[in-house]
């Protein structure tokens, strides 16, 4: 189920996550991660990239969060919540003697002014739009006021949280880092500079930062999670060329890889056993996809976008990138809520594509443009691609431009007849499955910049989200998850995507980290759970 009974069970299974105590954690130790990048932010108003994703995570709270190392959903800063009989109303009690770094106790007032300065636009948040279904979203959107009508102070430790109509990806959103808990006092003090001198509730605190080299997380003592974190500092060193990062991390002076394995190190770590115990792998919330434009002939044709579907040779494309993904045949990631682990998607069958194309009227096939980003591996996918296409008489002209060029070319109706969305491939921002159908298959991702690649509209399927996301209560989730399973695979029957591969995080370790592997590829805490790691 994505949203369970809570009240009850939350509390132990967020203070001792099973996973996480798989052996007996050992406090203390200081730890060096490297990255190649300086980090951009440790706002989480604004942090939106997989490198500070985790930082902001360590360093804030919210009402909600995960299960270490899984996709269950538990109680963070609220101790309990109510939910209305309409189901647009949640009722949050908080933990009393929460403390922010600078030693203030949390309020609820705290989480009021939090959610309201992500939703301003003034603040200028990529995930101010995950607060629309909240009342009084739209008013603060446009600003014609900087208050959330549908947010409440009832005392200092309950909120109240009134939708516009009811939603089960809310509680969710509440477990984003855009809907992180910060003090208002820390936010005036340091302006546009908070994301560089965070104030959170977080297990760590930020204790030195200095631009271009490194960033230095110390453990906070008043967390209100007893026993964690584990270690007393994570040093990220920053400016840190990957393949050097990796030699270091083998000499034992590093302790994680930030930026994971360089392709021309990946087969050796992968086949030689004195690197095996190092390397940890674990799905992702991810698919890879080739978008076919529904609206540029031939591709309005269904039997033409059904051809290039079986024209494909997947297992191929996984070659290519070392076999670091598996093959794809639905747009939900396996691990993802809703994927239908008997759809078996279309077959890899070139014969039956030329005769598809021939009973479309294309037995001689034509031509049109396949775009890609043209950062490695990215071109060399598309030419297996192009290969593929050509051996069932479809000529595509390879567009190969910067990452902002294709996304622009995309989100333009006329431009793009194929997208392949290698290095922008969607990762989920939660692991709900409503999260992979309106930015890109919805009507409502089909726009002018939009992500929805394939221009690809069906509001009967559109409808049946909107009545699963209206699914709230607890014994309706699992016929939530197998609606929005149907709503997938019926989109599949009109092949508006081509579905290539569910690529796998790879997270590379010193021999001295423990913790379970799952903390080291987290689903949520995108890459690592620093919270939960330990030293042996």
């Amino acid at each position: 189920m994505l949203i369970r009974s809570l009240l009850a069970t939350a509390i132990a299974s967020l203070l001792t996550p099973a996973n996480a105590l798989a052996a007996e954690p050992k406090p203390g130790g200081d730890i060096i991660v490297t990255y190649q990048n300086d980090v951009a932010t440790l706002d989480p108003a604004i942090g939106y990239d997989w490198q500070n994703w985790s930082m902001i995570k360590s360093l804030f709270d919210g009402l909600m969060d995960y299960n270490p190392g899984t996709t269950e959903l538990v109680l963070d800063l609220a101790q309990s919540y109510e939910l209305s009989d309409d189901g647009k109303t949640y009722t949050f009690k908080l933990r009393e003697g929460v403390e922010f770094h600078n030693g203030r106790e949390m309020k609820a007032s705290d989480v009021k002014y939090s959610l309201e300065r992500t939703a301003n636009p003034e603040t200028q948040s990529p995930g101010a739009g995950f607060f629309s279904p909240i009342l009084g979203y739209d008013a603060v959107s446009a600003g014609d006021t900087d208050e959330l009508a549908g947010v409440t102070v009832i005392d200092d430790y309950t909120v109240a949280i009134e939708l516009t109509a009811p939603n089960a990806t809310f509680l969710h959103v509440m477990g984003l880092n855009f809907a992180s808990i910060v003090p208002r006092e820390a936010v005036e003090e340091y302006g546009k500079d908070f994301g560089k001198n965070p104030v959170g509730t977080g297990a760590y605190e930020l204790t030195d930062w200095t631009l271009g080299r490194h960033l230095i997380f110390s453990k906070n003592p008043d967390y209100f999670k007893p026993g964690v974190p584990y270690i007393d500092s994570i040093t990220f060193e920053v400016g840190q060329e990957p393949m050097v990062a990796l030699q270091r991390l083998e000499r034992g002076d590093v302790d994680i890889a930030g930026d994971g394995i360089p392709p021309a190190k990946f087969l050796q770590f992968k086949n030689e056993p004195q690197f095996e115990s190092l390397m940890v792998v674990g799905d992702q919330l991810h698919t890879g996809y080739l978008t076919l434009n529904v609206t540029i002939p031939p591709l309005d044709n269904l039997k033409v976008r059904q051809a290039i579907n079986m024209a494909i040779n997947k297992d191929r494309i996984v070659r290519i990138i070392n076999g670091r993904a598996t093959p794809a045949n639905q747009p939900l990631p396996p691990a993802m809520p809703g994927y239908d682990k008997n759809y078996e998607g279309y077959p890899f069958d070139p014969e039956q594509a030329k005769a598809l194309l021939t009973e479309a009227g294309y037995g001689d096939g034509f031509e049109t443009e396949l775009f890609v980003m043209n950062t490695d591996p990215q071109p060399r996918i598309a030419q297996a691609m192009q290969q593929d296409l050509l051996n069932i008489g479809i000529k595509a002209e390879i567009r190969s431009l910067a990452q902002a060029n294709v996304i622009a070319a995309g989100g333009a109706q006329d431009q793009a007849p194929m997208v392949w969305s290698g290095g922008m491939a969607w990762i989920a921002d939660f692991p709900d499955p409503a999260n992979f159908w309106g930015p890109i298959l919805g009507c409502e991702g089909a726009v002018p910049g939009g992500w929805n690649w394939a221009w690809y509209c069906n509001e009967e399927l559109d409808a049946m989200g909107d009545k699963a996301d209206a699914m709230v209560a607890e014994d309706q989730q699992e016929e939530r998850a197998a609606l929005w399973g149907k709503i997938f695979t019926d989109a599949m029957a009109d092949a508006p995507w081509v579905p290539i591969f569910n690529e796998q995080r790879f997270t590379v370790r010193s021999e001295r980290m423990a913790g379970d592997e799952s903390l080291y590829v987290d689903p949520v805490h995108v890459p690592v759970n620093y919270d939960y790691i330990w030293v042996k």
